[in-house]
């Protein structure tokens, strides 16, 4: 708690109007033209890396930041936690994510505003431009997926959980990337194989086949069709590609539609090896 709370006095004598929820209050976000989002520094920041967390379906950066064992698992290894806020994807409508998914009236271009996110942090509190790592979960999974797809210079790495592509299929992505992928072996909700879900009224959505879409990275990234490695020595199975470019890891755990054990660790160990 203490840490938490020097975490909190830092972060709000840094950046003055940022808001750090979790640290006790129900505070006012950072705001940009584009949205807004939340902030948290890590103890002694002096500017360095940062990580972009993309919330799920309905949910909130206010909310992700209740949830302080995933803030401080980033902000613990050194970590700028940024947590940007999707908007409702239809007006009186829980939040969503600009994705590409055969619904075409989303409010904003999620692309510029991730990128306007990234901008301010850097011009406000130092965080380095080319140590940045977008992750999310569920739709915020499959964001990332489209930011890496659509904008792939807009991070270092891409880890996503438990979220892929949408139909219609998407198959061509700009550039080669950095891709991690976390997903349950058990997950019900964004299968490995993809689902459909109607949605009365408004039509018909499909979640893309997982393998699917990482068959399309590893062809973007010039990947070998045989892995590099593959490790299933524990309940943690993994699987990589050495690619001409970029690279992509599957991670497979045997839970549902939720996280493994320690994957805040998990995903900044991979992410800082793509560094050495």
């Amino acid at each position: 708690m203490l840490q938490l709370i020097r975490t909190c006095l830092l972060t709000l004598w840094a950046v003055g109007p940022v808001a750090v929820a979790a640290c006790g209050g129900a505070q006012d976000p950072s705001r940009i033209a584009t949205g807004a989002y939340h902030l948290v520094l890590p103890d002694g920041w002096q500017g360095g890396p940062a990580v972009i967390y993309l919330h799920g379906y309905g949910s909130s950066s206010a909310k992700v930041l209740g949830t302080t064992t995933l803030v401080e698992g980033f902000t613990g290894r050194g970590y700028a936690f940024i947590a940007p806020t999707a908007l409702p994807w239809r007006e009186g409508n829980p939040t969503d994510w600009a994705i590409r998914d055969g619904w075409v009236a989303y409010p904003r271009n999620d692309l510029q505003f991730l990128s306007d996110v990234l901008n301010d942090a850097v011009a406000r509190v130092a965080v380095d431009p080319d140590r940045v790592l977008l992750t999310g979960f569920s739709r915020g999974g499959s964001m990332v997926w489209e930011a890496a797809c659509l904008h792939p210079t807009l991070a270092r790495g891409y880890a996503a959980v438990a979220g892929g592509f949408w139909l219609p299929e998407t198959r061509d992505c700009i550039g080669p990337v950095d891709l991690l992928h976390i997903h349950g072996f058990s997950d019900q909700v964004v299968p490995l194989e993809g689902r459909t879900i109607d949605n009365p009224g408004l039509g018909r959505f499909t979640q893309a086949d997982i393998w699917s879409g990482l068959q399309l990275w590893r062809r973007t990234n010039g990947c070998p069709s045989k892995p590099s490695g593959h490790d299933a020595s524990g309940e943690i199975w993994r699987r990589w590609w050495s690619c001409d470019a970029g690279s992509v890891e599957v991670v497979l755990h045997p839970g549902g539609h939720g996280f493994p054990s320690q994957w805040a660790n998990l995903v900044l160990d991979w992410f800082e090896g793509l560094e050495r």
